[in-house]
């Protein structure tokens, strides 16, 4: 189903000129949960489309130095991830939130009405994370591995009737009951990402209006959602002042 003639750089311009529309709607109070409905299918469409941007991919074809596997010459690569790198670093994790595909088709499979699974080791699975990537820089530099392959994510989203294809169908099943388990376990360019998003400059914040009913913290799926969180794995899902009761409580600004 992939158009191979289209552009993979179509992809990444897409995604760094949204997350500045999405910044601007964040911070102007314009954001409503249906605009980002739009953004996870169009984002999931491309990746079915043109395989494009899908991050965690492409970052492994970079290390791996494997231009055609990437769909550009390694400099591009590398400055579109410096470019998004640079993005969450000002304004959060929007690009994991609503563009990356890998991300937007799990954010949607867990929108499905089943009992969620909500496990407050935020802590534990960022040293998951961690472990696992140093786990893929190594099989990268000293085997030439392509540790992603494993999951399946080009055989998926290529329809590819592969092993890949069945691991990623199961990582989509946890993903009903489970928040992101991928992105908040696996993924490389996630556990760069989430550095930038540390020292975000612009996040969700809590005003002087906050009344600590705490219902922002029972709403977030990643557990970052406390008053003196760090905001690393906060991908601006919006669940949290959806349930907050009071106006204003919980602003995105600088």
């Amino acid at each position: 189903m992939v158009i191979e003639q289209i552009p993979k750089q179509i992809g990444f311009i897409y995604a760094l000129l949204m997350i500045l529309v999405m910044t601007y709607l964040w911070y102007s109070g314009q954001w409503r949960k249906k605009i980002g409905w739009i953004f996870l299918i169009i984002s999931t469409a491309l990746g079915f489309l043109i395989f494009t941007p899908v991050v965690p991919y492409q970052i492994q074809q970079l290390v791996l130095r494997d231009e055609q596997g990437l769909g550009a010459p390694l400099i591009v690569g590398v400055i579109g991830l410096l470019l998004i790198l640079i993005l969450t670093y000002i304004v959060g994790r929007f690009f994991c939130g609503y563009f990356c595909p890998v991300g937007t088709i799990q954010e949607i499979a867990y929108h499905v009405p089943v009992p969620k699974i909500t496990l407050r080791q935020k802590n534990m699975f960022m040293l998951i994370r961690a472990v696992f990537f140093i786990f893929f820089l190594l099989m990268a530099f000293l085997f030439s591995t392509s540790v992603i392959s494993w999951f399946g994510i080009r055989d998926f989203f290529y329809l590819s009737l592969t092993s890949g294809t069945f691991v990623f169908i199961i990582v989509l099943l946890l993903s009903i009951p489970l928040y992101r388990p991928f992105c908040c376990l696996i993924c490389p360019y996630g556990a760069i990402l989430s550095l930038g998003a540390w020292k975000s400059m612009f996040r969700l914040k809590r005003t002087d209006a906050c009344i600590d009913c705490k219902k922002c913290e029972k709403a977030c799926p990643t557990d970052e959602a406390k008053r003196n969180d760090g905001k690393m794995e906060c991908y601006l899902c919006g669940r949290c002042t959806d349930v907050c009761p009071v106006p204003g409580a919980l602003k995105y600004k600088r």
